[in-house]
């Protein structure tokens, strides 16, 4: 046993050889074999060199050696001392036996001993392989076995033997030349056997030529070019052997590599090139007996693309390619193998080679070169163009294949050169398919280079362009993915691809507008594109301008953009316009002229200005850019020069200056100032004063209109933001040229601030209305009335004055005027009115003008009569149909504003419908009851809440009721009624609310509802007092029922809202002024309540530091109680002790000129009426009183009451919640006691009651 460890055994030591053989051979020849016989070299090679010898004996020894040759001793003493000793032997076995079982040993037997010779470690030995290479070429060489099948075994073992070694066994043949040509001469008969034989060896020695030889060496396959080429072609023509067909075609193929058909077609042409001239002589027979040899390649090839071998196929297929791009793909060859129909053979193979990729890349390369023979193989293409479909679909799905660029390239020619052979269904996969692979770049699934992009992109164009794509909703969708991912690409990750990218979406913007007007409802691609442009282009451009160094993007950009605004003209492109140049686009554009000064670019950017002036203008608007534009500067500065010069009747600077003002009209329309404003407003005052004379007929008008907008849109800027100086006789020659010419201020667009400033001037305000109001009749009194398509125009016409009139509000008193209702009851009552819109911007107008104009300056009451009622029959069946909508509010704010109007005696006629409308006055009852029977839960309904702001413009309508029916229906209205209830109410004519219904709304109410609520109750009391004192009327009331409201106002007097709790107090004041009714118990002894209402008043006003002036307003209603009940004719007893001595010493010691008030007067005043102040106490009082006065004279005070106008200014009815706001301070308004404190008419109304105060007290003395 041997340890783990334990050494292996040593081999044991060769056997001895025998002395000798039973030859007498020596034993140095004798090598003996593992089975303990040996073999003896010398008679084994007598053997095989002996043809006479039994061919059982020579296939007996050839085993036995190979068997010993694979014992490794044997094979040690081999190749170690006679590795040579064999070589003529075997080579002499194969030209002497015409064997062939006997052939394959012997061929196997020297593969054998060369690769152990090779191998073998101690004994690699190269010289025995190069022996074998040299004998047996030697032999061919020689013809000496003529073409037998000795012969044969010689080629095929030759074959072998240069297809089993790396070596470089060429330079062992010796006699090439002779070989080649016995080879070429075998290529005559017709034995495939030796064909294929003899083609391997070709092939072989022609790899191994042009592999290793050097430039001292001869080629001895190109003399013999010619025939070699013709006898390959017919030998692969005749055969039907797949052996044959590999070895031909793999020798034909090196020949192609290496110009051999080059070389041919040129000989056959007259060329002689290199060649001898009995060589050529020799060649050119036997070419031009045959067919020409671009025939008879077409021919050759053939049979081996329908093998069912699969490797001569890509064998086949590869020959072909390589013959096509050596030879450059000459247009007769290509033309001769489309001609006999090689292209219809690849495209078979293609549809049965199940997707794989060796013959798909070989095939559709072939027919890529193929395809230059554009109308020979157009017919072809079209036959296979399904198979080309799917070889698309296969190749599009694996990253950066090779054939895609061609696949696409095919498909692409096929689909614009043979539309008509395309099915819908392969149109829309190949619009998949594209749109796949851009979606799959995007993801990164695959890569896609740069010539794969743009055949992609240009593939979709050739779709787009098919008269049949129109309309196809598949392919729309397609583009629009493949624009998606295409963008979002190339504005990141591969901006190579942005040029091609927009190539793409111009086109298939150009594709969306043809099929928007085939099928209209087609709109859904434009849009898109429309916003890839906004959201996505015009971003990126922005953001990225100042770092391009390209300029073919800067262009691609503009010209796509460009594109756009060509094709389109609706409202989808004017949108992407205004988007464009609200961009501050002309400032990026004149900023590309800076970076690039190229003529192509200042063309391209003048072009696009003129493009845009044409979308926001109209039609050859501007057309004098585009005349203008090679003249033009590319600094905007330079601009502005060419602008001040002197026409001098000069056309072309009359071009210029033209072009000009349309360009700093537009940017600055759109706040884009690509100048500065002090140059620009000098420019224009420069122009005015030096070619005022020059602003006479049509063209001029125009000009003059661009020109004051212009104006006064810069002259507004320095008023806005800082001083800029402005020429005076410039202004004044301007408003001269506006009074003489016939301009139009409103046939542009304007500028607000423009237009702001231009109606600030007085000189131009009456001119500027009448405008607005011819605009009004000529487009709405007229045909847009009576064209139902033309509502969108009304609405922009009614939409530019509302804005007109929110700017200058003085604006409304002139169109009142001059008949702008007219205009407006046309419009209510033109065909268009049912839209909403319509009726949404005409709403918006009439409230705008109604709360600007002054009540004297509305005229044609008539026309307001038709409005009336038109928009209070359309809100009846609103509410009808769907309740309180905003849009009825709306109208119901604009009938308060007409009944507020009436009180001024203007809209008379409309009031009254308003009054006695019995829809409305059932609409506005049946609003107030419901409020009411909430209750308590009404408090939660505050202008916050829909039932709150409900509630309150409609209490505000009822207000502006109760004004008005005393204007407009005097003697008719007794507010007496309202205060009544049981069985003595009477059903309510007109719109109103009864008095319980206002104490519910005041007691339950929210804050603002008990605001209006006490207003609209202050004007029932006033309404009745009114009454009573003019026609001495006998009041009859319950008294329970005024004790229940009087307990409602009393618990109001200390309410937070000021408003609130002094209608309150005039409520009840009013109450103590109604001696019948038995009213003044409310102030006996037993009312604990005014007793604590008075005291809480005087000791605040007792207490020292007198309060702040707000402290004081808000004691306001306390003083009216006070006063009130000073003037009962039974004063309270308990008064005395309030108002006692101490007290009032303390409450004139704590008045000043700062907190003094009209209420504080009087009080004083009605103390002094009572008895209760005495001599010290007027003396004191006359001292504060002559210091208030002085305080009075010597300030003035500002006069808040003229900021009216301007906040009705910054209403809009857009905003309920403000219109609201607004009628709430009308309300207000309504009121002598509400005036701001401190404001003018205040001063006035304290001065009056200090002067009464002194007139009373002047009385008393005198009494």
């Amino acid at each position: 046993m041997y340890s783990a460890t334990s050494a292996p055994p040593p081999p044991p030591p060769p056997l001895p050889p025998p002395p000798s053989c039973s030859q007498g051979h020596l034993s140095n020849l004798i090598l003996p074999t593992a089975e303990g016989g040996s073999i003896c070299l010398l008679c084994l090679s007598n053997l095989l060199s002996n043809p006479n010898s039994p061919t059982v004996h020579v296939s007996y020894a050839l085993s036995q050696l190979f068997q010993a040759l694979s014992q490794p001793l044997f094979l040690r003493s081999f190749l170690t001392f006679h590795s040579h000793f064999l070589i003529s032997p075997l080579v002499s076995v194969l030209s002497s036996f015409d064997d062939k079982p006997i052939a394959k040993q012997t061929i196997d037997l020297i593969v054998n001993i060369c690769e152990a010779s090779n191998n073998h470690s101690e004994h690699n030995n190269e010289d025995v392989y190069k022996e074998f290479v040299a004998r047996v070429s030697d032999r061919l060489s020689s013809g000496s076995l003529a073409w037998s099948r000795r012969q044969l075994y010689m080629l095929h073992c030759l074959g072998v033997l240069l297809d089993n070694q790396e070596n470089i066994p060429y330079a062992c043949i010796k006699d090439k030349d002779s070989l080649v040509l016995n080879l070429v001469t075998g290529l005559q008969l017709a034995s495939e056997e030796i064909q294929g034989e003899i083609m391997f060896v070709l092939y072989k020695i022609s790899l191994l030529q042009y592999t290793y030889m050097d430039d001292h060496c001869v080629d001895v396959l190109f003399p013999r070019c010619p025939k070699l080429l013709h006898l390959s072609l017919e030998a692969l023509v005749k055969t039907q052997s797949d052996d044959v067909r590999l070895n031909c075609v793999a020798f034909l193929t090196v020949l192609a590599r290496r110009g051999f058909f080059q070389s041919a077609c040129a000989n056959y042409l007259g060329c002689r090139d290199a060649l001898e001239a009995d060589n050529f002589m020799q060649t050119m027979e036997s070419t031009m007996d045959g067919s020409p040899l671009e025939v008879l390649f077409a021919e050759a090839v053939k049979g081996p693309l329908l093998s069912s071998d699969s490797q001569v196929q890509i064998a086949t297929l590869d020959l072909i390619l390589v013959y096509l791009s050596c030879n450059g793909g000459s247009g007769k060859e290509v033309q001769v193998l489309v001609e006999e129909n090689l292209a219809d053979y690849i495209f078979e193979i293609l549809r049965l080679s199940g997707c794989k990729d060796s013959v798909i890349n070989s095939s559709i390369l072939i027919l890529d070169l193929l395809s230059t023979a554009e109308q020979a193989f157009r017919q072809r293409l079209a036959i296979g163009f399904t198979t080309l479909v799917s070889v698309l679909s296969y190749v599009a799905e694996i990253p950066f294949h090779p054939v895609q660029c061609q696949s696409l390239k095919l498909i692409s020619n096929c689909v614009s050169n043979c539309p008509g052979i395309i099915s819908t269904s392969q149109f829309e996969e190949i619009s998949t398919i594209l749109a796949g692979m851009f979606k799959k770049h995007v993801n990164g699934e695959i890569g896609m280079l740069q010539e794969t992009f743009t055949l992609s992109c240009s593939t979709f164009v050739v779709l787009m362009k098919c008269s049949f794509s129109l309309g196809n909703t598949s392919l729309s969708a397609s583009i629009r993915d493949a624009l998606n991912s295409a963008f979002s690409t190339c504005l990141t990750m591969h901006p190579e691809h942005i040029l091609h990218s927009l190539y793409l979406l111009k086109e298939a913007y150009a594709y969306a507008i043809e099929d928007n007007l085939t099928i209209p409802i087609n709109t859904g691609l434009r849009y898109f594109i429309l916003e890839i442009c906004k959201q996505q282009i015009l971003p990126w451009f922005m953001t990225t301008i100042n770092e391009m160094e390209e300029e073919d993007i800067v262009l691609g950009v503009i010209e796509t953009f460009h594109s756009i605004l060509l094709q389109d003209l609706d409202t989808e492109a004017r949108n992407f316009t205004d988007i464009l140049v609200s961009s501050s686009w002309f400032s990026v554009l004149f900023g590309c002229l800076g970076l690039f000064s190229t003529e192509k670019m200042k063309w391209r950017v003048y072009l696009m200005f003129s493009s845009i002036v044409d979308v926001l203008l109209g039609s050859d608007y501007g057309q004098p850019i585009r005349d203008a534009a090679p003249h033009l500067p590319s600094d905007p500065t330079d601009l502005l020069f060419l602008l001040g010069q002197k026409t001098s009747h000069n056309v072309e600077l009359v071009c210029c200056q033209s072009a000009v003002l349309l360009i700093l009209y537009i940017s600055a329309l759109y706040n884009d100032r690509i100048a500065d404003d002090r140059l620009v407003l000098a420019s224009l005052e420069q122009y005015i004063l030096l070619n005022s004379d020059e602003f006479f007929g049509a063209t001029a008008s125009v000009t003059l209109e661009l020109l004051v907008n212009l104006y006064g849109l810069y002259r507004g800027f320095a008023k806005m933001s800082y001083q800029i100086p402005y020429s005076p006789e410039a202004e004044r020659i301007l408003f001269q040229l506006l009074a003489e010419n016939d301009w139009d201020s409103l046939s542009t667009r304007i500028h607000l601030t423009s237009l702001k400033w231009l109606f600030q001037q007085e000189k131009l305000c009456k001119l500027l209305s009448k405008q607005i109001l011819k605009l009004c009749i000529n487009n709405s009194a007229g045909e847009l009335v009576e064209d139902a398509n033309q509502e969108h125009d009304i609405i922009s016409v009614v939409n530019a004055i509302t804005k007109i009139i929110e700017i200058a509000p003085a604006a409304s008193d002139q169109l009142c005027m001059y008949g702008i209702g007219g205009v407006l009851q046309n419009i209510n009552y033109g065909s268009n009115f049912h839209f909403p819109e319509v009726i949404s911007s005409t709403t918006l107008l009439v409230f705008s003008i109604l709360r600007s104009v002054h009540s004297e300056s509305i005229s044609n009451d008539e026309a307001w009569v038709g409005i009336t009622i038109k928009s209070m029959d359309y809100m009846i069946s609103m509410v009808a149909a769907d309740g309180w909508t905003e849009e009825g509010l709306r109208i119901l704010i604009i009938l308060s504003l007409i009944l507020y109007h009436s009180t001024n005696q203007a809209m008379i006629q409309a009031s009254k419908i308003i009054l006695l409308s019995a829809p409305l006055v059932s609409i506005i009852n049946n609003s107030v009851s419901e409020a009411c029977s909430k209750g308590p839960a009404l408090l939660d309904h505050d202008e916050g809440t829909k039932p709150g702001e409900i509630l309150i413009i409609v209490l505000s309508l009822i207000f502006f009721s109760f004004r008005s029916a005393q204007a407009v229906l005097p003697g008719m209205v007794d507010f007496q009624n309202l205060l009544h209830e049981g069985c003595e109410v009477q059903p309510l004519s007109y719109v109103s609310i009864r008095g319980h219904d206002l104490c519910k709304l005041m007691h339950f109410g929210s804050p603002p509802v008990k605001r209006i609520a006490s207003f609209c109750l202050l004007q029932i009391f006033t309404g009745i007092s009114d009454h009573r004192s003019r026609n001495q009327v006998h009041l009859k009331f319950r008294a329970g029922y005024l004790s229940s409201m009087r307990a409602v106002l009393e618990g109001l007097i200390f309410y937070g809202d000021i408003r609130v709790s002094r209608n309150c107090s005039l409520c009840l004041s009013t109450l103590m002024t109604w001696k019948e009714v038995e009213i003044e118990s409310i102030a006996s002894a037993k009312n604990n309540w005014f007793r604590l209402i008075i005291e809480e008043l005087v000791m605040s006003l007792a207490t020292p530091s007198m309060p702040s002036n707000s402290f004081m307003i808000q004691h306001k209603p306390a003083v009216n109680i006070a006063i009130s009940l000073l003037k009962l004719d039974q004063i309270p007893p308990w008064m005395t002790t309030v108002f006692d001595d101490s007290s009032i010493v303390s409450i004139i010691q704590n008045m000043s000129p700062n907190n003094m008030s009209t209420e504080l007067v009087l009080l004083f005043r009605e103390l002094l009426n009572s008895g209760y102040l005495k001599s010290e106490h007027i003396a004191d009082l006359n001292r504060v009183f002559q210091a208030c006065r002085r305080h009075l004279y010597t300030n003035e005070f500002q006069d808040t009451g003229a900021e009216g106008h301007k906040e009705k200014a910054c209403v809009n009815l857009d905003d309920l919640g403000k219109a609201r706001a607004f009628l709430t301070s009308l309300i207000s308004q309504s009121f002598p006691y509400v005036d701001l404190w401190r404001s003018p008419s205040w001063k006035k109304q304290l001065l009056e009651e200090i002067e009464l105060f002194s007139k009373r007290l002047m009385e008393d003395e005198e009494g």
